[in-house]
């Protein structure tokens, strides 16, 4: 049957050289911290950095920055809805102009960070609420990814047919991901972590090793669906504000070294 994870994962053999961990960092604000993100960063492979919006500040930007430098992790920008009450995840109505904007304007804020440390910005994927309302609406889509190609990197998003589709006819490069602490459904979309199952640090473990040997991830239904990755490289990513954020993480570290290896 087909689903959205039906499709090509080509690119990712070009864009990546082995399976790898991705995780949004820097989602606190001021004196408030979610996640243990100096811990969390020794275990990743590329950062998806919070530029202001609907988490993180220019102290925690530049920090994050300089904690990627130093383990050798790559960084991207992870922009938002503006919304820091809602951490991102509700909707709002927001008109494609806004939205090609408020990426230029929020990538734009973590890519002078960057130069100043002497990092390139790895790709760009945005957060949250925005994640999905690109995936749900074309329009939005189009606009995200007219925003990404002023910075010439990679768009980071799920693994969808169409998304590709619209990233090609825009000229934006596309590496497709895997999510392992949040559900799919039977059609193959992402399901909000809110609305998930709860997924321990050895499920996490247990369902890379599946996807990465077999190809295959367990939905909601406890059925198993195809991921079409077709042996490329895997881009996984976890979650930094769950509450065994670190232990997840960690574990899908020993998942991802067996399969690299």
């Amino acid at each position: 049957m087909a689903t959205k994870l039906s499709g090509s994962a080509q690119l990712n053999g070009k864009l990546l050289t082995k399976h790898e961990i991705n995780c949004d960092m820097g989602e606190g604000f001021g004196r408030y911290q979610i996640a243990d993100d100096d811990e969390i960063i020794k275990y990743i492979d590329r950062a998806n950095i919070a530029c202001g919006f609907h988490a993180g500040d220019y102290n925690i930007m530049l920090k994050t920055v300089q904690n990627a430098k130093k383990y050798g992790v790559k960084c991207g920008s992870h922009p938002g809805l503006p919304d820091k009450i809602g951490f991102g995840r509700r909707k709002w109505d927001i008109p494609p102009d806004e939205i090609y904007k408020l990426i230029l304007y929020q990538t734009g804020a973590l890519k002078a960070f960057l130069d100043a440390e002497n990092v390139p910005l790895s790709h760009i994927k945005p957060h949250g609420e925005l994640y999905f309302y690109i995936e749900r609406d074309e329009e939005i889509m189009r606009a995200a990814l007219k925003a990404i190609k002023v910075f010439g990197v990679p768009v980071l998003g799920a693994k969808n047919a169409h998304y590709v589709k619209i990233a090609k006819e825009e000229g934006v490069e596309f590496i497709q991901e895997l999510y392992v602490d949040c559900d799919y459904d039977s059609k193959g979309g992402l399901v909000p972590p809110a609305k998930s199952r709860l997924k321990t640090p050895e499920i996490i473990h247990d369902s890379i090793y599946e996807a990465g040997l077999k190809d295959q991830i367990t939905d909601q239904n406890d059925d198993l669906i195809d991921l079409h990755f077709d042996g490329n490289p895997i881009s996984v990513c976890l979650h930094s504000d769950m509450t065994t954020a670190l232990e997840n993480i960690k574990k899908a570290r020993e998942a991802i070294d067996k399969l690299n290896k």
